[in-house]
């Protein structure tokens, strides 16, 4: 009987038992008859952890996620030009023995964001400032939508939640959460929006897949508004990733 070789894959991330990737891959190994692959979920209190890991001769990938997408680079040997240009990783995969970097989160969203809107849209709004809102906003300027990032924090370029207006709302008539407030078991939880001016005319994303509708598109879907959660981009992201490790 031939001795496969044992292939580990994981995610890295904290307080992830939540989380859709070990389920998907699992599945895909067993549709695949892959049975000498395996999925792990890291949760790490810090990424002091996370050498040991990588030392791990069986890794060929890992999948990453809150809070890491950003602090996890200086582990890191090389970045993709698009992980380079966004400044955030959320898939990792090794060539000629170097711990490579990639944003497939690129590719989910894109495929996401065409899928939910078929009319051109030229002004989008950003909720959040994290990994993740850096590679959408990295994929709104590339299809030229102009991008308003809102932050708690605001710096240079973004504005307060408190600063958003109807005006704001009718000019950036696509709403992107970048945020994880809404996210499983925290379901009430949603960005403080005047959400009583949100109409029609507006389309809210939410990159959060779980639960399926969150209180922010149950808002939106109260004013009338088009939503959509990020069950499409997960998938999509995750088969990027799985082009990178395969």
């Amino acid at each position: 009987m031939e001795n496969k070789k044992i292939r580990k894959i994981g995610l890295v991330g904290r307080g992830i038992k939540y989380s859709f990737s070990k389920k998907y891959f699992e599945k895909k190994f067993k549709n695949l008859n892959y049975d000498n692959f395996f999925y792990k979920n890291y949760d790490l209190r810090s990424l002091s952890e996370l050498n040991s890991i990588l030392n791990d001769k069986d890794l060929i990938g890992l999948n990453v996620t809150i809070p890491y997408k950003e602090k996890i680079i200086p582990y890191l040997d090389k970045l993709s030009t698009n992980a380079k240009k966004i400044g955030a990783v959320n898939t990792i995969y090794f060539e000629n023995k170097r711990i490579i970097g990639d944003n497939t989160d690129v590719i989910g969203f894109e495929i996401a964001l065409k899928s939910f809107i078929k009319k051109k849209i030229y002004n989008a709004m950003v909720l959040g400032t994290g990994g993740a809102s850096k590679a959408i906003n990295f994929v709104l300027k590339n299809n030229d939508i102009n991008t308003l990032v809102v932050s708690r924090k605001p710096k240079r370029d973004q504005i307060h939640y408190k600063e958003i207006n109807k005006d704001l709302l009718s000019s950036h008539p696509l709403i992107i959460n970048c945020t994880p407030l809404g996210t499983s078991p925290e379901v009430n939880e949603l960005p403080p929006l005047p959400y009583e001016l949100i109409n029609s005319e507006n389309y809210l994303f939410d990159l959060i897949y779980n639960p399926k509708t969150t209180s922010f598109m149950k808002k939106g879907l109260n004013k009338g508004a088009k939503v959509t959660n990020g069950f499409k981009m997960l998938i999509e992201q995750a088969e990027a990733s799985w082009k990178l490790w395969e």
